[in-house]
């Protein structure tokens, strides 16, 4: 997604007391779903794991869709409360990184009144590919934005073939036929 237009969020702040876990997972149903007994869950970026979040890597080929986890990090400090970064870990492994924009104006000068939150960035290490943390890091996004009382998810996205965009169709995302720069715009009903 490009930058957030604005600085002055009215979300409210994130709750950091308890992190996002999901129910232990005890079977492998297919791609995108983590193993037999997979213990999911999201923590926020602290001294005692920054030097881990910054040497995430997603796979090569991915590079060019996605920002770096310090860049990401950057325009957390940057936008403040405005950016929901945070770690997904598969037990004690550090496997992705996911980042949600909350309650930005989208476009002032069309409708001032159109705030809009989302999924900002999403990084899942190369070797964790396929295994599911990608679609549990939108849910944990999903389920955080419901608790902020929003009602759709949006995410953008890198056209093109090596681009996420059939990832997001499968996590039931459709294309809003909007840009945010060269990128697709797409949206999920969340409530």
């Amino acid at each position: 997604m490009n930058t957030p237009r604005t600085t002055t969020p009215d979300a409210t702040p994130p709750d950091t007391s308890t992190p996002h876990t999901s129910t232990p997972h005890t079977d492998a149903s297919g791609p995108d779903t983590p193993g037999a007994g997979s213990a999911l869950r999201l923590e926020p970026v602290t001294p005692a794991n920054v030097d881990a979040a910054l040497a995430l890597r997603v796979h090569p080929h991915q590079e060019h869709n996605v920002a770096p986890v310090a860049h990401s990090l950057a325009e957390a400090y940057a936008w403040g409360d405005t950016a929901w970064p945070r770690l997904v870990f598969d037990g004690d492994e550090l496997v992705g990184f996911v980042m949600a924009f909350l309650d930005i104006p989208w476009n002032e000068e069309k409708d001032p009144a159109d705030r809009r939150s989302g999924l900002w960035r999403l990084n899942i290490a190369a070797e964790g590919q396929g295994k599911g943390y990608g679609r549990f890091a939108v849910e944990a996004v999903r389920d955080e934005l419901l608790r902020r009382g929003a009602r759709r998810l949006y995410v953008t996205w890198e056209p093109g073939e090596d681009g996420p965009g059939a990832f997001y169709r499968r996590l039931g995302f459709r294309t809003t036929g909007e840009l945010s720069g060269d990128q697709t715009v797409g949206v999920l009903d969340i409530g």
